[in-house]
């Protein structure tokens, strides 16, 4: 018999002795989801409480609550650890203290109940803090066993489809979310400091723009006509510019129906910031301070392993600056490459072992060849600046050369982390840009936006951070699902 089967099968014997449990329950006046309890202490308040005391048993009283996740039942005792937000507890349950009756009952708990506890803390022969129960409330039957093996889940799919089981019984994960909403803590916290305000834009716009992407599209019935998830965030924040707001940023989901991957969802999380009188090296300021500010809090270092390697990253000190064109030039020794015919360049890429799309134009191949042979070497934080102007139609040009645009992106781990800009501000020039990049497409110009540029933007620095590519590089997962709760499916 199929191994998945024969779980299924058991999980449903094993529901059908539960849900006798819970109708047992019922019949006798005591329906669990009716109940609640008071917690006083978490798991790790608890053990904080008992180290303070520094005494072998404390007379003080605590109350903690949590998911049954072992279960040892003796005779006139047992031992029993629950799952709170803050690790597990033992829990030491003896007949004579809690009453015969109650430990009758006590013993027809199943793993994965929720209970609360009270009772005072000792420490066991072995040297674990314990709380030895009083008294004890069922306030969840969990009607579904935990998986066999509790301490550990590890078919990716079941993983992601049930992200509830896997922080049950993964400690990593719970870990790596719980650094996740510290990390986007201390980034709101690091732009407040500075006098950011967070704002919320429209998640679903009549034109898509701050990005080269294709988008999601759904029809808006009330209005009678199409819209699209944004693809960035940008141009409504730059909005807020000509408004006055000098500094402001959101923290957003964005959405692009592209493909999937270790390092791509269709769905994901962006920071984007703009700060008026600023340009790009302020940018580079302020995004090597904010990354700093997480791995210092998060981490409590600034040095960071790389998964599966020896190698450590260091974040400390001032990062490395590398021109775009000459970072090519290295990877492909070729001091004449940007000269090349775009035969040439196909030909060139083609023995060095790059697979390019032969429809792509001439700054499509060597982007190619950046993304697939150089940015995979920058594992130390690298900002690669002057990017050429056909890659971004939303930046400054660079004064020295035209060709590049004040931009640089940050690339650590091997994979871009964050682009920042100069950003354009001359609006004829803007609108220029903007035609070039959609073609003949001219219903795909967001008028509006260009429209507010002419009110007047002032020199502004703009930087985009993806929130899920932070927490993979400083929680060491593999791959973006590991970072996201809920990361696309399909159906299944």
């Amino acid at each position: 018999m199929d191994s998945k089967n024969t779980e299924e099968d058991q999980s449903h014997n094993q529901r059908a002795v539960r849900l006798q449990k819970l109708h047992n329950l019922v019949e006798a006046g005591d329906n669990p989801y009716d109940g609640n309890c008071v917690q006083s202490h978490t798991s790790r308040q608890a053990r904080s409480l008992y180290e303070e005391l520094g005494v072998e048993e404390t007379e003080e009283e605590v109350s903690v609550a949590g998911r049954i996740v072992t279960f040892r039942v003796m005779g006139k005792a047992s031992f029993l650890k629950i799952l709170d937000r803050d690790g597990m507890m033992q829990i030491y349950v003896k007949r004579d203290e809690i009453g015969e009756e109650n430990y009758r009952l006590f013993k027809k708990l199943d793993l994965g109940d929720f209970i609360g506890v009270t009772g005072p803390l000792f420490v066991t022969r072995t040297g674990e803090i314990t709380v030895r129960a009083q008294g004890y409330t069922l306030v969840c039957k969990a009607l579904r066993p935990l998986p066999e093996k509790w301490h550990g889940l590890t078919d990716s799919d079941q993983i992601y489809r049930q992200r509830y089981l896997d922080l049950i019984v993964n400690q990593e994960s719970r870990t790596r979310f719980q650094q996740r909403s510290s990390i986007i803590r201390e980034i709101r916290s690091f732009l407040w400091e500075r006098d950011f305000i967070e704002v919320e834009t429209p998640m679903m716009q009549s034109v898509v723009g701050g990005a080269a992407a294709r988008p999601f599209q759904t029809h808006f019935n009330a209005l009678d006509c199409d819209f699209y998830l944004r693809i960035a965030l940008e141009l409504y924040l730059k909005r807020l510019l000509v408004g006055g707001m000098d500094r402001v940023f959101e923290i957003g989901r964005v959405f692009r129906n592209e493909g999937l991957s270790r390092r791509h969802n269709p769905e994901f999380t962006m920071l984007e910031a703009y700060q008026a009188y600023s340009d790009y090296r302020g940018m580079m300021e302020l995004t090597q301070g904010l990354i700093q500010r997480a791995a210092e809090s998060v981490l409590g270092k600034l040095q960071v392993k790389r998964p599966e390697s020896e190698e450590e990253i260091d974040l400390s000190g001032d990062w490395r600056e590398a021109d775009y064109k000459d970072l090519v030039m290295e990877a492909v020794d070729d001091a004449d490459w940007f000269a090349l015919s775009r035969d040439d360049k196909l030909a060139k890429a083609r023995n060095l072992g790059i697979e390019v799309d032969p429809e792509l134009e001439d700054f499509e191949i060597t982007n190619d060849v950046f993304e697939k042979l150089i940015e995979p070497t920058l594992v130390q934080p690298t900002f690669v600046t002057h990017i050429p102007v056909e890659l971004c139609p939303l930046a400054k040009l660079n004064p020295e050369a035209p060709d590049t645009l004040d931009v640089f992106e940050l690339c650590i781990n091997g994979q871009e982390i964050a682009p920042a800009y100069s950003e354009q501000n001359d609006p004829l020039l803007q609108r220029k840009m903007f035609e070039e990049q959609v073609g003949g497409e001219v219903h795909n110009l967001d008028n509006d936006f260009l429209l507010a540029l002419e009110h007047g933007m002032p020199p502004a620095g703009g930087m985009g951070l993806g929130i899920d590519r932070l927490v993979i590089f400083l929680t060491g997962a593999a791959n973006i699902r590991d970072t996201i709760l809920f990361p696309s499916l399909k159906p299944g």
